[in-house]
Formats: structure tokens, sequence, C-alpha cells
């Protein structure tokens, strides 16, 4: 770059966008990189208070900041995105399809420790949607030199940044459990919101039961749905300590491995999870599942979807944020109980 009083300009070659801010109004260029300056332009320059401004001088040792938001793009991208032209020197990257994204916490860090450049991306382990922004990329100077440049792509390793784990078209067993349910006294009022849940992800119930609470015939069912070849079980009712409720006990007798019974999230304390021999989740879902707008399904499903193996150490973290505040129109994953999710997600590996 050259530094020139604006007036002194006319025929140089502009080496960075020029913004123009009105207030509750715009916000854009007025002039684009490679802009050739004209006498007419001087006043414009002037006008959003350009009184000196940076011409493009050709340096073989460096990059432009277009160039370099370039390669962070490319660190970044992976399969399911589109990313933006370059605009003031960002580049945008969005979903192109539905998934869980994953995010590479220490490789995004160590980039962004290095200085000069930055990527700013949304949180990791909730789910995206076709059109959803996933990150942002630039370099803070307008140039930056090509060995900085190498530096970040070696930072980063091998793998994107950012990847978008596909959902898969899951066919689920529900198991309804109460005496209550099971008698006609009451209403079943559980398996619709479970089959909304899951039409969500595109996924469906394809065999359902109801039961009393007896241990026995639930973990037979189980057992039976497994056999099937069904890609889940889902267990809902009889979950707290009641003596009357068996379901606990019947999925630890239908599974090989329990994860957990309990997770540090409200609503969803009474969260049981469970796998088969091979893999596929048993889930015991606690009551508040039926009635409160997100709850600690909301958080595990996305996962359990995209094939993520959950562990007791992630759900062991998720209490910071775990608290949903039951706002009035809810941001679901935008939030705090969101984010509990996404750092929960982080400790996968652990």
């Amino acid at each position: 770059m050259k530094l020139m009083r604006t007036e002194d300009a006319v025929g140089q070659v502009l080496c960075h966008d020029i913004t123009r801010i009105i207030k509750g109004v715009s916000k854009g260029p007025v002039f684009r990189k490679g802009h050739v300056i004209a006498p007419e332009d001087i006043p414009v320059l002037k006008s959003v208070g350009k009184e000196h401004i940076y011409i493009w001088e050709k340096d073989d040792t460096k990059y432009h900041e277009d160039e370099a938001a370039g390669i962070l793009r490319d660190i970044c991208m992976g399969e399911g995105m589109k990313a933006s032209e370059p605009r003031e020197g960002k580049i945008e990257l969005t979903a192109e399809r539905e998934g869980l994204l994953r995010v590479d916490v220490a490789g995004l860090n160590r980039v962004n420790g290095l200085g000069e450049m930055m990527i700013a991306a949304r949180m990791g382990g909730l789910p995206v949607k076709p059109g959803d922004k996933l990150a942002g990329t630039r370099i803070i100077p307008l140039v930056i030199e090509k060995e900085k440049m190498e530096r970040a792509r070696e930072a980063a390793g091998e793998e994107p940044l950012l990847q978008i784990l596909p959902f898969k078209k899951m066919k689920a067993g529900l198991v309804t459990t109460g005496n209550e349910v099971y008698a006609g006294l009451i209403e079943d009022t559980f398996s619709p919101v479970i089959r909304r849940k899951l039409a969500e992800y595109g996924c469906e119930v394809t065999d359902h039961v109801i039961l009393d609470d007896s241990p026995g015939k639930i973990t037979d069912a189980i057992r039976q749905m497994l056999d099937k070849g069904l890609d889940m079980v889902l267990c809902t009712g009889g979950m707290s300590v009641d003596p009357d409720d068996k379901t606990p006990l019947a999925i630890r007798n239908g599974t090989d491995r329990v994860v957990t019974y309990g997770a540090p999230v409200l609503p969803g304390a009474m969260f049981m999870l469970a796998y088969s021999g091979d893999g596929r989740p048993v889930v015991g879902l606690p009551g508040c599942v039926m009635y409160a707008g997100r709850t600690v399904f909301d958080q595990v499903l996305p996962w359990l979807l995209a094939g993520v193996p959950v562990t007791g150490k992630m759900l062991s973290v998720m209490g910071q944020g775990g608290l949903c505040l039951g706002c009035g129109e809810c941001h679901y994953p935008n939030c705090g109980f969101g984010a509990a999710a996404a750092r929960a997600f982080e400790m996968r590996e652990g």
C-alpha cells in the first residue's frame, strides 16, 4: 500500500473498499477495491472522511485483504457450505444443508491466536439449517505477509475447522409407560410431542406401544424394537424416583451400557441415556418433555441424529446455562440453554 492525499490520487487504484455508513439507513461500499479513482470521486471520498487514501502497490511478499480472507475461508469451509464474495475484506460462510455444526475449537483458537487475522464462528454442537450464517473471516490490516497466512494453514490442520454432520433420518420406537395411561384413566399427550420433535428432523415413530409399569414388559418392548432394527428407542413416563416408576430399571435391563440417569439440566433432570451393544440409543424422557418448550431432549437429540456418541462427561458439564429461562419468545438454540449444549459438545472427546 501507499498512502496518498485524496486529491492527489486521481488515476490510482483503490486497494480496499471504501465504506459509507448512514445511521439507520445503510452501510456499504461507495467504491470497491480495484476502482480507478476519477476526478469526480474526490468530493465523494472526502464526504466519507477520507482526506488520505491507500492505493495499491504490487508486492509479491504480501496478500491483499480479499486474498487473505479467501485463505481463511478455505481453512474453515467444510462440505455443505457456501461462501460469499469478498465484501469490505470479509467473507461469510453459510449452511447449504441441515445438520449438526462441528467446530474445531482448538484449531480456531490457534489461528485467531496468530494475530492480524480473525475467524468468528457460530457455536458448534447445535443444529443448523440451510441459509444459517456459520462464520466470517478477514484479516485486520489491509495487507498481510504471505508467510503469516502459511502459518495460519499450519495452525488449522488438514481438516476444515467447520463441518456440518448430516442428520440420519432415523426410525424410532416409542414405549409409553404408566398404569394410568395403560388403563385409559388419562389421555396419552406425551406421544404427539415426541412425534412432532422427531418430525422436525425428518424422523418418524414407526413402532409404538403403551404399557403399564411392569419393568419386565418394558424391557421386552425395548429389546423387541432393537431386534426389529429400529435406530432409536424412546421411553416416556415412569422416570422419577417414585416407587411405582420402573422405567429406569427396565432401560438398564434392556441395554448394554448406561451413560447417565440424571442430567444437570432444568427442565430435564431425570433424563436417562443408554446404548445397545451395537451403539443404538435408548432414551428415558422425563415428564417435562411433554409440556416444556425446550428441555434436555432438545439439546441431546441433534447429537443422537448426527451419530455422535454421547458421553457422561458431555452431560455432566451442562449445568452452566442448563437452566432454561422459559422466555416469552423462545430463541433456542441462540441462548444460554443452547450455549450449554455447545460447551458440552466440545467435551465429547473426553
